[in-house]
């Protein structure tokens, strides 16, 4: 499957995250999705597949409260200007796309690695000798496209292909599921594993959080 536009990409990614967090179905909007995550820190998030600084402020301006967040694909400065006071930038990021394909892996001596399936959602723990946690990450396919959530490595554990690991025992797992390209929101330390794997980015990803004290 190939992406006419970020648009088309955002929504891939809205559905596949939904889906990997347990949240509720997002709900489609004139202007992106909203979607009911329902922690304690994070009730709803707002996702904009518009990147215009007319919507951006209108919709800053209705949604501003605690535990409310918004996700914009468009230049971090100008989101946060556009935003208002009360907005705080989280991190910078990036929407990315790649291809999916079956490859082989190999697990390091002195390691453990489990996948498993719930929901729709496989997960993927890789464990130090003494059973700690070294590396995971989880994906959710939803039809031709899935959605990479949450992949972290120790930093006791990092720069021994354990992340290379959790991402192809990944895709491996999606594209048994049917998916043929794969999406994920990226942060500043996963952006290079992700290239280095063929990963590209499609937008700029800028997450905001508001918080009336700022």
């Amino acid at each position: 499957m190939s992406f006419e536009s970020t648009a088309e990409t955002v929504r891939a990614w809205v559905h596949g995250w939904a889906a990997s967090r347990g949240a509720a179905d997002p709900v489609a909007e004139p202007w992106g999705f909203t979607i009911d995550v329902g922690q304690v820190t994070h009730a709803t998030r707002h996702v904009l597949t518009a990147d215009d600084e007319a919507t951006v402020r209108k919709i800053a301006g209705a949604v501003a409260a605690p535990t409310v967040w918004l996700k914009v694909f468009a230049d971090p400065e100008s989101v946060l200007s556009w935003a208002g006071p009360g907005w705080r930038v989280d991190e910078p990021g990036w929407l990315m796309t790649t291809g999916l394909h079956r490859t082989a892996s190999t697990v390091p001596d002195g390691y453990r690695l489990r996948t498993w399936t719930r929901g729709g959602v496989t997960r993927v723990l890789v464990a130090a000798a003494d059973g700690s946690f070294a590396a995971r990450g989880q994906i959710a396919a939803t039809g031709a496209t899935a959605v990479v959530d949450q992949v972290e490595t120790s930093s006791a554990h990092r720069r021994k292909g354990l992340g290379s690991l959790v991402m192809r025992t990944l895709h491996n797992s999606a594209v048994e599921q049917g998916a043929t390209t794969g999406v994920l929101g990226a942060t500043p330390d996963g952006r290079a594993l992700y290239e280095a794997l063929g990963w590209r980015t499609r937008a700029p990803l800028v997450s905001l959080f508001y918080d009336p004290s700022a």
